[in-house]
C-alpha cells in the first residue's frame, strides 16, 4: 500500500505499467487482475473500479481463480511470518491480534489451518479485518464441513472482500466503497435528566482462549458522547465486547448521596458484533442505583 491514497485522476491518466504496479496486491500476489482492470478505463469512480477488478476475477479461467486462492497465506501461521508476508497481509492479520496469540490459540489456529488444507488442499481465507480471534475460529469451524466448490466460491468472496478494504486504503475518489462500520456510544444521566458529561469508558474485546483487550479508552464529552466514534472508518469485527463505564465517581461530583461503597461503581456492558459494516450504537442510561441500555443506530 501506498502511504497515501492514491488520486484515481492519477491512475486514469498514467501508464499500464505505474497502474499496474500502484494496484498489484490489491488482490494478493496477483497484479493480473490490476492488469486486466486497466484496460477499462477511465473509471468514474472506485466502485467502478472495483467492479472492473472483481469482473477481472470472475471471468478468470477456474485454474487461475484457484492460483488466486493459493496465493493467499495460512493465519496466525510463525513460518509464513518469518519467510515474509506482504505488507497488507501482516497488517490485516496484526489488526486481529493474530500476531500475539496466546498458546491456546495457536494451538487451536494451527489445529484448523491444517484440517481445513487437508480437507480442501487450499488455505483457509477470511477478510480479517472484520473478524476478531474467536469469530475467525468459529467461522474455520462452520466451513470445514462444506465441499470443495463451496468452499472456492466463499474463498474467492471473502478475498474480493479483502481487496475492497485495500483498494478503499490505497484509492482516492469522490464515492467511496461501503466497506466500513461503526460503533458508538452516549451516557444519558436519568437522575437528573441530562446527558453525562466525564464518564471514564472503555471498550473491550473479550477472547474465549486469549487474553481480552482493550480496544480504546475514552471519556464522554458535553453531550455525554465520545468525540470519536469508539470503533470507526474501517469494519466493526464480528465478535463480543464489553463496554465499562465508571459511573461513582461522575454522581459523587455532583453531591448525589451514595451509599460506601457505591452500589453502582463500574458498570459492564456486554454485547456481540454480527455486522462489521453496520452501524452499532450501545448507550448507557444511568441513576446512581440502576441502568439500562439497548441496541440503536
Amino acid at each position: 500500500m501506498t502511504a497515501s491514497p492514491i488520486p484515481l485522476a492519477e491512475l486514469n491518466a498514467c501508464s499500464k505499467a505505474d497502474f499496474v504496479a500502484a494496484l498489484a496486491n490489491i488482490f494478493e500476489y496477483s497484479p493480473w487482475i490490476a492488469e486486466k482492470a486497466a484496460d477499462a478505463r477511465p473509471f468514474v469512480g472506485i466502485a467502478q473500479l472495483f467492479e472492473a477488478m472483481q469482473a477481472a476475477v470472475e471471468r478468470a479461467p477456474p485454474e487461475l481463480r484457484l492460483a488466486l486462492i493459493k496465493a493467499h497465506p495460512d493465519l496466525a501461521d510463525k513460518t509464513q511470518r518469518v519467510a515474509g508476508l506482504t505488507l497488507e497481509s501482516n497488517a490485516e492479520q496484526n489488526s486481529a491480534g493474530l500476531d500475539r496469540l496466546s498458546d491456546a490459540e495457536y494451538t487451536a489456529f494451527q489445529r484448523v489451518n491444517n484440517a481445513y488444507r487437508a480437507r480442501f488442499g487450499f488455505p483457509y481465507i477470511v477478510c480479517v479485518r472484520r473478524h476478531t480471534k474467536d469469530s475467525i475460529l468459529r467461522d474455520f469451524e462452520k466451513r470445514l464441513p462444506n465441499d470443495a466448490a463451496a468452499e472456492t466460491a466463499t474463498s474467492i468472496a471473502e478475498i474480493c472482500r479483502i481487496a475492497a478494504l485495500r483498494l478503499d486504503q490505497a484509492v482516492r475518489a469522490d464515492d467511496r466503497l461501503p466497506v466500513h462500520g461503526r460503533l458508538s456510544t452516549h451516557v444519558l444521566d436519568t437522575h437528573s435528566g441530562r446527558p453525562a458529561a466525564g464518564i471514564p469508558l472503555e471498550l473491550v474485546e473479550l477472547s474465549a482462549l486469549g487474553e481480552s483487550r482493550v480496544i480504546v479508552r475514552m471519556t464522554t464529552n458535553h453531550d455525554g458522547r465520545t468525540d470519536q466514534p469508539l470503533i470507526g472508518g474501517r469494519p466493526v469485527p464480528i465478535g463480543n465486547y464489553e463496554l465499562r463505564f465508571t459511573v461513582a465517581g461522575y454522581f459523587a461530583e455532583r453531591n448525589v448521596a451514595l451509599s460506601d461503597p457505591p452500589f453502582l461503581d463500574v458498570i459492564p456492558l456486554r454485547f456481540a458484533v454480527a455486522e462489521p459494516e453496520a452501524h452499532l450504537h450501545v448507550p448507557l442510561l444511568v441513576t446512581p442505583w440502576s441502568y439500562a441500555t439497548y441496541r440503536g443506530s
